[in-house]
C-alpha cells in the first residue's frame, strides 16, 4: 500500500498510539539526515509515515531542525499530505490554553534558517500567497470539532527565531499587527512542503499566552509541558480521525504548485540538481 499522508509531530507529540503494523525507515537526504526515522504504519486503513520533529528524546531546537531533509524524506516516501501539530502561544484573549488553532497564513519573524530546496543554479519561484492546503484545513478542524476541544479556523501564526519566549514588547507588538498564535516550527515546513508539491496544514495546539497577559506573562517550561500532555492527546485523536476522511484524489493547487514556477531553463540546470532533486522536479525537468 503507498504511503500517501504524513504526520509530524511536534512538543509532546512523539508518537501515534493507534498507528499499527509499524515499521522504522531511516533516510538520508541530499540535504542531511531528518530529524529521526520516520515510523511507518497503518491507521484508519491507510499508510502514513510519522515524524518526530524534534528527534527521539526531543533533542533538536526549532532553528537546528534540518526542515529540507524533513520534507524530502517525506517526498521519496510517496508522501502527498503532511499534517503537523506544533505547541504555539496565544496571542488573543479568545484562544486559550488546551484550544487548538488551525492557521490559513505565516508571517515569518525568522532570521536564521534555510527554506527552499533551490538555489545554487536553479531558480524556483512558487506561489505562496495560501500557504494552508484549503481541502486539508476545513477535514482538520472538523476532526479537532469531534473531539470536543474548542478550535479556531483560520488566523495567522507568526513563525519566530527562538529559542528564548518572546520579549513582553516583541509580544504586544505581534498582537498590534493582528497576529493570532506564535510558534518557532511551521511555516519553513509549509515553504517547502508547497516546494515539493505536498499538501501541508497545521494543527497549532494552544500551552500558553505567550508573555502579553497580565497573567502569564512569566511563560516557563514546565507550564508549557502540562499543557502540552493533554494536548498531545487531542491531537493524536483529531489526526487519526482526518486520515480517515481525506479523500483519494487531490483537487487543490498543491499538486501542482512547480508547473509554472521552474524559471531556469532545462539546459541550464546542472545534473547534479537534476539528479539530487529528481522526487520534487523530475515531473517536470529530465
Amino acid at each position: 500500500m503507498t504511503i500517501q499522508i504524513g504526520i509530524i509531530g511536534g512538543s509532546g507529540l512523539y508518537d501515534m498510539a493507534d498507528l499499527t503494523d509499524r515499521e522504522e525507515v531511516t533516510l538520508s537526504t541530499p540535504f542531511g539526515e531528518p530529524s529521526s526515522p520516520y515510523i511507518v504504519g497503518t491507521l484508519r486503513g491507510k499508510r502514513v509515515a510519522f515524524l518526530a520533529r524534534h528527534g527521539i528524546g526531543h533533542r533538536i531546537l526549532p532553528t537546528e531542525l534540518n526542515f529540507r531533509a524533513n520534507i524530502y524524506g517525506f517526498k521519496t516516501l510517496g508522501v502527498e499530505r503532511i499534517i503537523s501539530a506544533s505547541a504555539v502561544g496565544s496571542l488573543k484573549e479568545e484562544y486559550r490554553p488546551l484550544d487548538i488553532v488551525v492557521p490559513d497564513q505565516f508571517f515569518d519573524r525568522t532570521r536564521n534558517r534555510v527554506s527552499t530546496f533551490f538555489g545554487n543554479g536553479l531558480a524556483v519561484h512558487v506561489a505562496f500567497a495560501h500557504p494552508i492546503c484549503r481541502v486539508l484545513t476545513p477535514i482538520v478542524a472538523e476532526s479537532v470539532e469531534r473531539t470536543g476541544v474548542r478550535v479556531h479556523r483560520g488566523g495567522t501564526y507568526v513563525c519566530m527565531e527562538g529559542p528564548q519566549f518572546s520579549t513582553l514588547a516583541e509580544s504586544q507588538l505581534y498582537r498590534s499587527w493582528g497576529m493570532d498564535v506564535i510558534g518557532m516550527t511551521n511555516l519553513q515546513e509549509a515553504k517547502l512542503a508547497r516546494e515539493a508539491e505536498i499538501c501541508y496544514v497545521t494543527m497549532a495546539l494552544v500551552t500558553d499566552y505567550d508573555s502579553w497577559h497580565p497573567d502569564h506573562d512569566q511563560v516557563t517550561v514546565e507550564m508549557i509541558v502540562a499543557t502540552l500532555m493533554q494536548n498531545a492527546k487531542t491531537a493524536q485523536q483529531a489526526i487519526a480521525d482526518a486520515i480517515g476522511r481525506i479523500p483519494a484524489d487531490r483537487s487543490c493547487e498543491c499538486a501542482s504548485a512547480l508547473k509554472f514556477a521552474i524559471i531556469t531553463r532545462p539546459e541550464a540546470i546542472s545534473a547534479a540538481a537534476k539528479r539530487d532533486l529528481a522526487p520534487i522536479i523530475g515531473k517536470y525537468v529530465s
